[in-house]
């Protein structure tokens, strides 16, 4: 039976391209009145006594270890030990917003909903999953692909994962990307997940193949196909070359077309060079979307993240809503940024001046990654072969390509790391 909290969430989303996309799971998805939401009621009217959360209080305060508390001397108790609020630290929610609206000026002007934390990028993507997959539902994705979106869309959900080649002639295959998106859209609806700059390739579209891409969304619309597009913007805004486009796809299809529904998935662990922190953002935008049915999804998606992990860790929301308010941060990003740029252009230098029939760089212009299409060898075969005689590490993503991490990769070690890895190549299409 529907709980009655879900059918409430499931009304007020009625008439919405949200609506008509849930998965099983995501109709039956609520935030329920319990614990949590209890607690926060008694946080602002329980004045004599609060009997609701399951901490240690002494005082006001949570208790803190001194054996903890000494490694962290500048935050309090509740900055360190309390628990979050399953969407996350409010503050940090509203200054992650900001920033988007910085780095994405087209946003500015469209309403989306407020970014929801979540315990990593990973994390958002198998929400995603929960809320709008299902065996019905497929996703479709680049191939090659980030080996975790196949598990999470067939493993987790038992939904079909669908691959359009991402490249044709060593560009973006626009035309494999329409053939697959309209294939689709014969049900009636398409979830499609676009990551840029992309795992494994470490390419993003130019600002025409952007424009294309939207304009594609845009006619599957018009044509009355409810498409959701997954903006998977984990290494969003480490761009290497000019005619990049320097916003997320997502800044545009926020107010697209109402049958459109865009999610943006992003956070400080790549961007921010935070990785260990495990904190991404959810944002959903849809044009017409009503504030009543942004807060019914939201409402869905914390009853994802409170029947998994309850809420995402404390400290590194602290940490990050510190280190935003930091005068020096820019320029420390834009130094390390610097680094991965550099040897961007050193790993570029060296693939253009070697050929090699056994293996060819896909195109690469951004990100931490650059992978190799290996047409004549396999490509675990080269992995253990470089693992095993030259103690070099990559990963095999499929049978047919090699990922690099050129991020990785300190600038005096690249051209004997990819020597080898041309070497080995051709002595195994040799053998």
């Amino acid at each position: 039976m529907l709980n009655p909290l879900a059918k409430e969430l499931n009304d007020a989303l009625e008439g919405s391209t949200a609506g008509s996309l849930l998965s099983d799971e995501g109709v039956r998805l609520y935030f329920p009145k319990g614990i949590i939401a209890q607690s926060a009621e008694a946080k602002k009217l329980g004045k004599v006594a609060n009997g609701t959360i399951g901490m240690t209080v002494i005082g006001g305060t949570p208790v803190t270890l001194p054996a903890v508390k000494k490694y962290t001397p500048d935050f309090t108790e509740r900055e360190l030990v309390a628990y979050a609020p399953t969407a996350g630290n409010p503050d940090l929610r509203a200054l992650w917003k900001e920033h988007q609206i910085k780095k994405n000026p087209l946003l500015a002007t469209k309403t989306t909903s407020l970014p929801v934390l979540v315990p990593g990028l990973t994390a958002g993507i198998s929400y995603l999953a929960d809320l709008f997959l299902d065996e019905t539902k497929p996703l479709v994705a680049a191939d090659p692909s980030w080996d975790n979106y196949v598990l999470i869309a067939g493993a987790r959900r038992n939904a079909e994962f669908i691959q359009f080649p991402m490249f044709a002639d060593g560009r973006f295959n626009m035309a494999g990307l329409e053939e697959t998106l309209r294939g689709q859209a014969k049900s009636g609806s398409v979830r499609v997940l676009l990551n840029f700059p992309q795992n494994p390739s470490g390419y993003s579209p130019t600002k025409d193949e952007a424009a294309q891409i939207v304009a594609l969304i845009r006619s599957l619309a018009e044509e009355g196909t409810k498409v959701m597009v997954w903006c998977d913007d984990a290494y969003f805004g480490l761009n290497y070359e000019d005619d990049i486009e320097p916003q997320s796809l997502f800044a545009y299809l926020a107010d697209l077309h109402p049958n459109v529904l865009a999610a943006k998935i992003d956070g400080p662990t790549k961007e921010d060079f935070v990785w260990g922190f495990r904190a991404g953002f959810i944002t959903f935008a849809s044009k017409g979307m009503t504030e009543p049915q942004y807060d019914a999804l939201v409402k869905k998606l914390m009853g994802a993240i409170r029947s998994s992990v309850s809420c995402a860790s404390t400290p590194p929301q602290t940490i990050l809503l510190k280190a935003y308010q930091d005068p020096e941060l820019d320029n420390q990003k834009a130094a390390f940024r610097a680094v991965l740029e550099r040897r961007y252009h050193l790993v570029k230098d060296f693939v253009s001046s070697h050929q090699s029939s056994a293996i060819t760089p896909l195109p690469f212009n951004s990100g931490y990654f650059m992978a190799f299409h290996l047409p004549k060898v396999d490509a675990e075969a080269l992995r253990q072969k470089l693992l095993n005689e030259k103690g070099i590490g990559t990963i095999s993503i499929d049978s047919h390509t090699l990922r690099v991490a050129f991020s990785s990769l300190e600038e005096d070690k690249i051209d004997t790391v990819y020597q080898a890895i041309y070497d080995a190549a051709d002595e195994l299409a040799a053998e």
